[in-house]
């Protein structure tokens, strides 16, 4: 299958892509800005896609510009959409990623697709207004709609919690200053996000939306213990009252019954990770990059 990936160079699409590629699938990566209407429509063009996965997005809720969440992540979403819809052949499946934040804080738990969205931030608001405005063509494009639960792994950068956390745990950081202590949330691997945009591209039902998530949520306070006993390091925490957002979502956790539903993808694909063994293989990565970094300063000091 040939599949045209945006966000491609970002931390999901560099996952996903390598995921895809490995099971058989051909990737082309859109190159062009969302917002060049001409240059895009040229490219979606000249890739003629079999699907679409559409990852492109602002997606750090502390982003500053808050004209920017609606700029990319609706305008940018409805560009792609009116070049697919000038393609001789139209792709089978469209996936558009969403966000769980689009449920915001609710008395269910686990969440389920229905519940009636509530976002509480920019983001989270911007994308359900591309949800919205994407199914304005939804009789013209077959559209699957998703909306992944908190993801984090291997590459993801420091701004988001956890990274900020292995980051810390990692340099063996004596103390670290975080917003509230007592949100919960899923943190799932991003392999398990890729995996799933694999199977719905294979099975996913036009006009659907289906969580992405396990159902499994952790309190931040369990993932500071989880990284002091896999470490043996134990860090002064602090909240610091400027990391604490207004309209913070307290719990986030899904059913994944919608998509678990389907059937499995042709290739079979690699079996989820424990938080744990994700946290393990970010401290991993993140140690051999600052032992890399002592070494290169060394040879500068030697030379």
């Amino acid at each position: 299958m040939k599949i045209l990936l945006t966000g491609a160079s970002g931390f999901t699409g560099r996952h996903f892509a390598n995921m895809a590629r490995e099971a058989g699938h051909e990737v082309v990566a859109l190159a062009c800005n969302l917002a060049d209407k001409v240059e895009l429509r040229q490219e979606v063009l000249a890739a003629a896609p079999d699907s679409v996965v559409h990852l492109a997005a602002i997606s750090f809720v502390g982003q500053a510009d808050e004209n920017a969440f609606y700029a990319v992540n609706v305008v940018g979403t409805m560009n792609l959409l009116d070049a697919l819809l000038a393609l001789p052949k139209l792709p089978q499946r469209v996936l558009l990623a969403s966000s769980a934040n689009v449920y915001g804080n609710c008395d269910a738990s686990p969440i389920g697709e229905n519940q009636p969205p509530s976002p509480m931030n920019h983001y989270a608001t911007s994308k359900l207004a591309m949800e919205h405005m994407a199914r304005t063509v939804g009789d013209r494009l077959p559209l699957v709609f998703t909306r992944p639960f908190n993801y984090t792994g291997v590459g993801q950068a420091n701004q988001f919690l956890i990274p900020k956390l292995v980051n810390h745990f990692a340099r063996r950081a004596s103390s670290i200053e975080l917003g509230n202590l007592h949100v919960e949330r899923e943190f799932n691997d991003v392999s398990m996000i890729s995996a799933a945009y694999l199977q719905l591209i294979e099975h996913g039902v036009a006009g659907e939306t289906y969580n992405i998530c396990s159902g499994n949520a952790y309190a931040l306070k369990q993932v500071i213990e989880l990284l002091t006993r896999i470490t043996g390091h134990r860090m002064d925490v602090t909240v610091n009252p400027a990391f604490v957002r207004a309209g913070e979502v307290h719990r986030l956790c899904g059913n994944p019954s919608r998509l678990t539903a389907l059937p499995p993808p042709a290739i079979p694909l690699p079996a989820p990770l424990s938080l744990e063994q994700t946290l393990r293989n970010m401290l991993l990565v993140k140690e051999q990059e600052l032992q890399q970094r002592t070494t290169d300063e060394q040879d500068v000091t030697h030379r």
